[in-house]
């Protein structure tokens, strides 16, 4: 099966679907704008490498001049060698700087268009795919990509040119010590590597330890309530106390394996040096060799190992960015269930008809329909409501109206026009929705009431609050309308929260309406007050409703029952109850109980 059909197929999948790994040609289009940064600090990197060799020679020479006593000439080219080391640091600032800004423009990029596909998907993918796995691809993912970015062209091409020069310079001054070189050179690569490996091992231990004490802290706090509710703040701390001790232990190993790596490879590093000098000696005995090139090379020696290093760490941190590119690349392979077709237009300005043709769904392909060759007409300023068991269609069918899902079969059409015709912000701009849930963010009251807008209307705003019954509470509060609303509007009692969902739907000025169990979750005095505002908003909108407390829709200009995604009955509620079916029996029920 093609990726692209299978990803389409199964919106939410693991790493382990992709039978192709990503590989780092997806940055490509983000490497481009930086070119001219990236080729300006691999300048820089030039000159930083080519003054390695240079500062050897100097080295070379001085510790020469020492031996002899030159002190005059000694000083003079000590400071000549301090000259080449500032533009030798010189140019590490500009390779550091100019690399680092172009890798926190391309992370930058990455994460914002892999946001804005986020945002371009389908309500079906959120409903399966995990927010604390979305949340590290687009923070920790991509800034890992980010940084093997910029160690690439920071670190690992300085690193590669300081070998090529530096062996250069070695072999030139005597190929018989490089050649010894090169035989312990692999030893100590191996080892490094070795460590390297081990390196990685105790670090993801440790990361996945984090993440547990994360998702532990996300749990407890999201549920304070419960904790508080049940005194069960003792048997909360011993559980942190338990998951922050791993936590310790993991973080330890590492920094324990840390402690042990530097001494073993300073002391390879201290080993060969000394075996060069002891080699190099015996060449100066036999005539080989003379005291400053000696100098010079035990001090490319020095510039020799670092580098090793770096490389051997780059490359496990190059896999480790690999996985996340992949991750990344996953997600961005994802396409959307519901799209915009290249033609479609602007909707206009409606009246508010809504008409169903033979409109069949299913949320999953080898899942029974929840809707079946549905038709149904509702006209501009009309109030339906939606009743019927759970499960028998009724938040599907108002769904599919602003296309948060799209049917398999039949169409919609809103005054007559094909709503799959139409671009998605111009259809869901004249559609209003107030949940059974009224989700708020972090901001102020007046923010919260103008959702989406950049700029409003500070008095609009008020009097959207006005209508929605939600201004006088707000004019309590110290702040008034620039009151900080906490996260998730913990800070506002269930009937504030859904009046400011209703003043949210006003501002936004709806022809259609769609009430989603909106006052299921009141107590009867916030219910009053919702059901007040919800009758003012209603007015001259066409409105489905649907409530499971058929109070609530007694004066509904028409009650459809639903069961099993079709519309078994329709009336007003008087003529429903002379019928005395399904909805009879339901209603009975209820004011029975």
């Amino acid at each position: 099966m093609p990726r692209s059909d299978r990803l389409r197929r199964d919106p939410v999948f693991s790493s382990t679907s992709l039978q192709k790994h990503a590989s780092y040609n997806l940055l490509w289009p983000y490497l481009r704008p930086q070119t001219k940064t990236i080729v300006q600090a691999l300048l820089c990197t030039l000159v930083f490498t080519a003054f390695w060799p240079i500062l050897a020679f100097l080295a070379g020479q001085m510790v020469n001049l020492l031996v002899q006593g030159k002190v005059w000439e000694l000083a003079r080219l000590a400071a000549i060698t301090i000259v080449g080391f500032l533009i030798h640091k010189a140019a590490q600032y500009g390779q550091d700087s100019l690399m680092a800004k172009a890798a926190l423009q391309i992370a930058y990029n990455l994460r914002v268009n892999t946001y804005r596909h986020i945002q371009s998907l389908s309500l079906s993918y959120f409903e399966k795919a995990k927010t604390g796995d979305l949340t590290y691809r687009m923070t920790e993912d991509i800034d890992r990509v980010g940084e093997v970015v910029n160690k690439v062209f920071h670190d690992a091409t300085p690193s590669i040119l300081q070998l090529i020069v530096v062996l250069s310079y070695m072999i030139y001054l005597n190929w018989t010590l490089t050649l010894a070189i090169l035989v312990i050179a692999p030893i100590m690569g191996f080892l490094v590597g070795w460590f390297g490996q081990q390196m990685l091992v105790f670090p993801r231990r440790s990361q996945s330890r984090i993440s547990n004490l994360s998702s532990l802290l996300t749990e407890v706090f999201s549920g304070i309530r419960l904790v508080r509710a049940f005194a069960a703040e003792p048997y909360e701390i011993e559980r942190f106390s338990r998951e922050a001790e791993r936590n310790r232990e993991a973080r330890y190993r590492t920094a324990w394996l840390r402690a042990i790596q530097y001494p073993v490879i300073g002391f390879l590093q201290a080993a060969s040096i000394l075996f060069i000098v002891v080699l190099g000696s015996w060449q100066i005995s036999t005539g080989q060799l003379n005291g400053p090139n000696l100098g010079s090379y035990v001090a490319a020696i020095a510039m020799l190992i670092d580098p090793i290093v770096h490389l051997i760490d780059n490359f496990n941190e190059f896999k480790q960015g690999q996985a996340s590119l992949d991750r990344i690349d996953e997600l961005l392979s994802i396409e959307p269930a519901v799209q915009e077709d290249p033609q479609s237009r602007m909707l206009p300005p409606i009246t508010g008809k809504v008409e169903f043709r033979q409109v069949s769904f299913s949320y999953r392909s080898d899942s029974a329909p929840v809707l079946r060759q549905l038709n149904l007409t509702v006209e501009p300023g009309e109030a339906v409501a939606l009743v019927g068991a759970s499960g028998a269609g009724k938040s599907t069918l108002v769904n599919l109206i602003p296309r948060f899902y799209d049917p398999q079969d039949g169409e919609i059409l809103v005054d007559g026009i094909p709503i799959r015709s139409v671009t998605l912000g111009s259809l869901r701009r004249q559609i209003g929705i107030v949940p059974q849930e009224t989700i708020l963010f972090s901001g102020t009251i007046a923010q919260n009431i103008a959702f989406g807008q950049r700029q409003f209307d500070r008095a609009a705003v008020e009097e959207a609050a006005r209508i929605a019954n939600a201004h006088q509470f707000i004019s309590q509060m110290p702040d008034g309308y620039d009151t900080w609303v906490g996260e998730r509007g913990v800070n506002l009692s269930g009937g504030q929260r859904q009046r400011l969902a209703i003043a949210r739907a006003v501002l936004l000025d709806p022809r259609i309406l769609i009430l989603d169990e909106a006052t299921s979750a009141l107590d009867s005095e916030s219910e009053t007050l919702v059901q007040e505002a919800l009758e003012r908003v209603m007015q001259g909108r066409t409105v489905f409703i649907i409530a499971h407390r058929l109070a609530t829709v007694r004066n509904a200009s028409r009650i459809l029952v639903m069961e099993r995604g079709q519309i078994v009955e329709a009336g007003n509620h008087d003529a429903l109850l002379a019928e005395a079916g399904r909805y009879a029996r339901y209603y009975a029920q209820q004011f029975r109980a």
